[in-house]
C-alpha cells in the first residue's frame, strides 16, 4: 500500500492583500508661464534644484513697466492736486452762495468739477495699481515649493503673456501620489464577498499601502490609501485608487512604475492548502484527498490567490478533509493509500498576504 503525506484542512483567518501596478504622480505640479510680455533678463534657479513658494525664478526686463508705473504714479499726484484745487473752489463757492454773492449755477458747476476731479483721481489710482501689478509680474516666482524642472528659455528670449509653452515646471514630490488601477471585476468580487460576510472590511480609505520599485526592491516608506475612484474608465474597465506616499529622499519620481500592495479585506474562514498539493491546468485546478475509507479521490477546486507558499481555495474543500501533499505521483484516484499527517507551520492570523497580480495595460 503506497504511503502519502497529508495535511488536515483547517479554516484560518488572514488579511487578503492585493498587489497592483501603479504610477507615481506629483502631489502639486505648477507650469510656470509669464503673465506679461518682455525679454528674459536672467534665470535665477538651478535646474533640478529645490525652490520654495515665492522664490524668484525669472526676471523679465522691467524698464518699460517701471516707466509705466512712474507715469501712473505721476498721474495720481496730478489728479490729487486737481482734486484739492477743485475742493477748495467748491468750498469757497458754497460760502459765497450763503451770502448770495455767486449764483447757484456757479456753485453747482464748482461741485460738479470737484466730483469730476475725484473720479479722475480714482481712475488714476486704478491705472497705478495695474502698472504696479505688471511691474510685479516682471518677477516670475514659484507658486509652490518643490523641485524645478529644466528651463525652456534662456536669458535674452522674448516671452509673451500666457504663452502656450511653459518656461519650466515646479513639482512637489514629498509626499507623492501613486495612482493604482484595479479592474471593476475585482472590485465587484470584493464587494460581493463583503456583502455575503465571507470577508470583513480591512479599513477602507487610510489603510496602509506598501510599494515595490521597478528594480524589485521594497520601498521603505509605507503610504496610505486616500480614496477609490467613483467611475470606471470605459477603455480599460479600471477603477483608479489613489495613495499618498512619503518621499523624503525623492526616490520616487513622477511617472515611475511601481507595484502597490494593499489590504482589501480580512477572510474569516479561509481554506489554505500548500501549493505543491494543487495541480493546475489552464482551465482547472485539482487536489487529491484521502477519504474516510482510506482511498484517494481527485477533487476540483477553485483557487483565488497565492498566500505565501499556499493557495487560497474558495470552493471544493471543506474543513477537516485530508489533502495529499507528498506522494501524489505514486497513487491514482480510487487507490487505497496509507496516509501520514504532515506537520505544517501555522499561518498567523492577519499576517498572511496574498499576491494577486494584475498586469498593467
Amino acid at each position: 500500500m503506497p504511503e502519502v503525506g497529508v495535511i488536515t484542512v483547517r479554516a484560518r483567518e488572514f488579511t487578503r492583500t492585493t498587489e497592483l501596478p501603479g504610477r507615481t504622480t506629483a502631489q502639486l505640479s505648477a507650469q510656470i508661464r509669464p503673465q506679461i510680455g518682455g525679454i528674459i533678463q536672467k534665470r535665477v534657479f538651478a535646474e533640478g534644484g529645490e525652490v520654495k513658494a515665492g522664490d524668484l525664478l525669472y526676471q523679465i526686463d522691467p524698464s518699460t513697466y517701471q516707466a509705466a508705473y512712474d507715469s501712473a504714479k505721476a498721474s495720481v499726484d496730478k489728479a490729487r492736486a486737481t482734486l484739492n484745487a477743485a475742493t477748495l473752489k467748491a468750498n469757497r463757492l458754497k460760502d459765497l452762495l450763503a451770502i448770495s454773492t455767486v449764483s447757484r449755477q456757479d456753485f453747482e458747476d464748482g461741485a460738479a468739477a470737484q466730483q469730476e476731479a475725484a473720479a479722475s483721481l480714482a481712475l488714476a489710482k486704478a491705472e497705478l495699481e495695474s502698472a504696479r501689478i505688471n511691474l510685479a509680474h516682471t518677477r516670475i516666482t514659484s507658486p509652490v515649493s518643490g523641485r524645478v524642472e529644466t528651463s525652456s528659455v534662456t536669458p535674452g528670449a522674448l516671452v509673451t503673456a500666457n504663452q502656450e509653452t511653459a518656461l519650466t515646471t515646479v513639482q512637489q514630490l514629498d509626499p507623492i501620489y501613486v495612482d493604482i488601477p484595479q479592474s471593476s471585476v475585482q472590485v465587484l468580487q470584493l464587494r460581493n464577498a463583503l456583502a455575503r460576510g465571507q470577508i470583513k472590511d480591512a479599513g477602507g480609505a487610510g489603510l496602509p499601502v506598501r510599494l515595490t520599485l521597478e528594480d524589485g526592491s521594497p520601498y521603505r516608506f509605507a503610504g496610505k490609501l486616500l480614496f477609490t475612484g467613483a467611475s470606471v474608465t470605459t477603455s480599460t474597465g479600471m477603477i483608479t485608487l489613489r495613495a499618498l506616499v512619503p518621499n523624503p529622499e525623492h526616490l520616487l519620481m513622477p511617472g515611475m512604475y511601481v507595484k502597490a500592495r494593499l489590504d482589501q479585506g480580512v477572510v474569516k474562514q479561509a481554506i489554505l492548502v500548500p501549493q505543491e498539493a494543487v495541480t493546475r491546468t489552464d482551465s482547472d485546478a485539482t487536489v487529491l484527498v484521502v477519504g474516510r475509507d482510506g482511498k484517494a479521490a481527485q477533487r476540483s477546486v477553485a483557487v483565488a490567490d497565492a498566500v505565501g507558499h499556499d493557495w487560497y481555495v474558495t470552493s471544493g474543500l471543506a474543513e477537516g478533509e485530508k489533502v495529499v501533499v507528498e506522494g501524489q505521483a505514486k497513487i491514482k484516484p480510487g487507490q487505497l493509500v496509507h496516509a501520514s499527517e504532515i506537520a505544517s507551520a501555522p499561518l498567523k492570523a492577519g499576517k498572511a498576504a496574498s499576491a494577486a497580480k494584475v498586469s498593467a495595460k
